[in-house]
């Protein structure tokens, strides 16, 4: 009995410490910037040592994509993982015209919709963790996505919309956050940390410092100020991780980084995007650097496969050893991290809608592209849906299908789908098969 009275000592007292054997969880997210706007993508210009440093030393995808490109939308994906057709929340906000004759409130009836998901932090809490929100959050307060913690107030208090309060992470600091990893380590509990500050996003109001660096480039002052942005948001990653380090928790932590959308800065005009970037298809609106650091488990890989956003939510769920959901799309690649063995996979898919959301309760109103990548090839199929006030800018300059070969093509300026009818049918076929719309008409004229 004395014995037997130590062993269950022993397993108690191992049991205690939750943190121990659970990885805690940082995801980095950027919001509006381009995939190629990193020194360790190759820019010419923009210097992130930061990101470079855990991009070169973690696992990257250059080959990284979001299923669609803009923010809410692309950020509900990463709470629920589940594609935006499916999630519902396909637009930043509810158009004027908007209906729901069972909730006239469409703020809160669009919120309403994350109450139907299994959350990753309410799926991390079920093993113990502590989570975080600071930065953009658009479902509310940061209770409702599941969150321990959070900055974010959320509608319907005033001037709840896209992050409120949380929306001060980064540009002033990161002491939340730091405050909230020292009370997680004080309890010995494993954290989540959601950080996505307003960063490099509009208004792009760098240091002088920084602003006076690009400018002396010869750039243009819009140009040169979204720039210095991107260093910007590099240095408050460096200070999370430099925060990390000095409480000693960095090896066992997953540092996850994906960006929202994309964006390509109009070069005349300051705070303003250029066509072909943030809300469409293409490649400057939905492809972005993912990369997991985790220096206890993943070795350095630089990775040709191609990856997306809606990965992330099964993988982070599978090494903290949490409950998955079943059907998810996604696919957990934690196991071939580890071990560095081949992804079997050979396509992607995304679909795109308008800014404003026609109807909250029928996606394909408001239904613009869907689209998939397999190999060197990418096929646009553009649809009808209303675009609200962004119809007379959006770019849908080219009738469709647009195929593109990103091999030789990455810029996406020469539509070969006139000359590759076998291509694009092998690719329709899959996009219908995952994504199979019923009301919406497919534009397959060419001009």
């Amino acid at each position: 009995m004395k014995y037997a009275w130590i062993f269950f000592l022993i397993l108690t007292w191992g049991c205690t410490s939750v943190s121990a054997d659970k990885p805690n969880i940082v995801m980095i997210l950027s919001d509006d910037q381009a995939w190629s706007d990193y020194s360790f993508m190759g820019h010419k210009h923009i210097k992130t040592p930061h990101l470079d440093k855990l991009a070169t030393e973690g696992v990257l995808f250059r080959r990284a994509y979001v299923p669609t490109g803009l923010c809410r939308p692309s950020l509900m994906t990463l709470a629920t993982g589940q594609y935006v057709s499916v999630h519902g929340v396909t637009g930043n906000d509810p158009f004027g015209d908007s209906k729901n004759p069972n909730n006239p409130d469409l703020k809160a009836s669009l919120i309403s919709k994350i109450d139907k998901f299994d959350t990753l932090p309410e799926l991390l809490g079920e093993q113990g963790y502590l989570s975080h929100q600071s930065g953009k959050w658009w479902e509310g307060n940061y209770k409702r996505g599941g969150f321990t913690h959070g900055m974010t107030r959320g509608y319907p208090q005033k001037g709840g919309r896209h992050g409120d309060d949380g929306l001060k992470i980064g540009r002033e600091g990161i002491q939340p956050v730091a405050d909230f990893v020292d009370m997680a380590i004080e309890k010995d509990k494993p954290f989540f940390v959601w950080y996505a500050p307003f960063m490099p996003h509009t208004p792009h109001t760098p240091p002088k410092r920084l602003l006076k660096k690009y400018l002396a480039k010869g750039l243009p002052k819009p140009v040169a100020s979204y720039y210095a942005m991107c260093e910007w948001f590099d240095e408050t990653c460096g200070d999370v991780v430099k925060m990390l380090e000095d409480k000693k928790v960095r090896d066992n932590t997953i540092i996850v980084y994906v960006c929202d959308n994309g964006w390509t800065q109009n070069p005349t005009k300051p705070n303003k995007y250029a066509l072909r970037s943030k809300q469409t298809a293409y490649e400057n609106g939905v492809r972005t650097p993912i990369f997991f650091s985790w220096p206890a488990k993943y070795k350095q890989q630089d990775r040709p496969e191609l990856f997306s956003s809606i990965d992330i939510f099964p993988t982070l769920l599978a090494a903290a050893g949490a409950r998955i959901p079943k059907n998810l799309p996604g696919l957990n690649l934690n196991e071939h991290m580890i071990k560095g063995s081949k992804i079997d996979r050979d396509h992607i898919f995304g679909e795109s809608f308008a800014h404003d959301i026609l109807d909250i309760n029928d996606p394909e109103k408001t239904l613009l592209f869907r689209w998939c990548i397999k190999g060197k090839w990418k096929l646009l199929l553009t649809y009808d849906g209303t675009v609200s006030r962004y119809k007379t800018t959006h770019p849908r300059n080219e009738k469709r299908p647009q195929l593109f070969d990103l091999s030789a093509d990455p810029g996406e300026t020469e539509n070969l789908a006139k000359d590759n009818p076998e291509v694009v049918a092998e690719l329709v076929k899959k996009i219908n098969n995952w994504y199979p719309v019923k009301t919406r008409k497919v534009i397959t004229e060419f001009k």
